[in-house]
C-alpha cells in the first residue's frame, strides 16, 4: 500500500521483534513501543501478557493511553522487581545514546565525574539488561544517538556483559534496536551493531550517515515489511485512531 507511513513501517517492526516470544510479559515503554507490542498480541504473538505500563495487566488490548482497561491482575512497583529477577520478559526501552556493542545509555550526557545534562538516571535498564530480552526503540538515529561509546552505561551489551562475568552475561539478550531508518541487532564481528532491514525509501549510507561508527552489513540488505491491511486496520482504528504514531516519527 503506497500510504503506509514511516511510523506504521516501524509499528509493524516492533511487533514483529515480539513475534517469537511465546508467552511472556512484553513490556514496552512508550508510545511506539505499546503500539508495537498491541499489534503483536493482536496478531502474531496472541500468548502475550501486556500491561498498562503502571501497575495493571490488561485482559484486552485497549487503544493506547485508554482509559477504563479490562483488568487481568495487579503487578504493584514492588513485585516489578520479581518479574525482572524471575521472570520471562521482553522489554523494549529508549536509548539516548547506543554504541558499537549494543550498550545503551539514558543517564547523562558528558563525563561522568560532571555530565554536561542529566537524564532519566539508570532506571532499571541495568537490571533489565542482565536478566531479561531487551530491545530498544530510537525515534531519531543520528551520529548523537549512534555513537563509538556511550557516556554512561546503563543498558549492558553483550561483550560488555561477557567480560563482567556470568552473572550479567547468562540471560543478556541485546534482541533488536528499532530505530525511524532500520532494524538491527548485536550480531555483528565482535558483537557490533549489525544491519538487519532498511526501512522503505532507505539506504545503506543514509544508516551510515546517521552513526558514528561504522555499522555491519552483510550482503544485500532487504527491506522491512509493511504492515499488512489488516494491521493497517488494527493501527488506524482500534489501537492509535488519534495518531499519535505519527507525531513521535513523521512521515519523510
Amino acid at each position: 500500500m503506497t500510504d503506509v507511513t514511516r511510523a506504521e513501517i516501524c509499528a509493524a517492526a516492533i511487533a514483529d521483534a515480539f513475534k517469537d516470544d511465546g508467552e511472556i510479559f512484553g513490556s514496552p515503554m512508550g508510545t511506539m513501543p505499546m503500539l508495537g507490542v498491541r499489534l503483536a498480541k493482536l496478531t502474531s504473538n496472541p500468548d502475550l501478557a501486556i500491561s498498562d505500563g503502571e501497575s495493571l495487566f490488561l485482559a484486552g488490548v485497549p487503544p493506547l493511553y485508554a482509559k477504563g482497561d479490562v483488568v487481568e491482575g495487579w503487578i504493584p512497583f514492588r513485585r516489578v522487581f520479581d518479574v525482572v529477577a524471575y521472570g520471562k520478559r521482553h522489554v523494549m526501552m529508549g536509548a539516548t545514546q547506543v554504541d558499537r556493542h549494543g550498550n545503551q545509555n539514558i543517564s547523562a550526557i558528558g563525563p561522568f565525574e560532571q555530565p554536561k545534562r542529566q537524564l532519566l538516571g539508570s532506571r532499571g535498564a541495568p537490571g533489565n539488561t542482565v536478566n531479561n530480552r531487551t530491545s530498544y526503540w530510537v525515534p531519531k538515529q543520528s551520529s548523537r544517538v549512534f555513537v563509538e561509546k556511550v557516556d554512561v552505561v546503563t543498558g549492558v551489551g553483550p561483550k560488555l556483559a561477557r567480560e563482567a562475568g556470568p552473572a550479567a552475561a547468562k540471560y543478556n539478550d541485546i534482541h533488536r534496536i528499532v530505530t525511524d531508518l532500520g532494524v538491527y541487532d548485536v550480531g555483528g564481528p565482535d558483537d557490533t551493531v549489525r544491519l538487519l532491514s532498511l526501512h522503505p525509501g532507505v539506504t545503506v549510507e543514509d544508516v551510515q550517515a546517521a552513526s558514528a561508527f561504522e555499522i555491519h552489513v552483510s550482503g544485500d540488505v532487504p527491506t522491512t515489511r509493511e504492515p499488512s491491511v489488516g494491521e493497517l486496520m488494527l493501527i488506524r482504528e482500534m489501537l492509535d485512531p488519534r495518531g499519535l504514531r505519527e507525531r513521535e516519527v513523521p512521515n519523510p
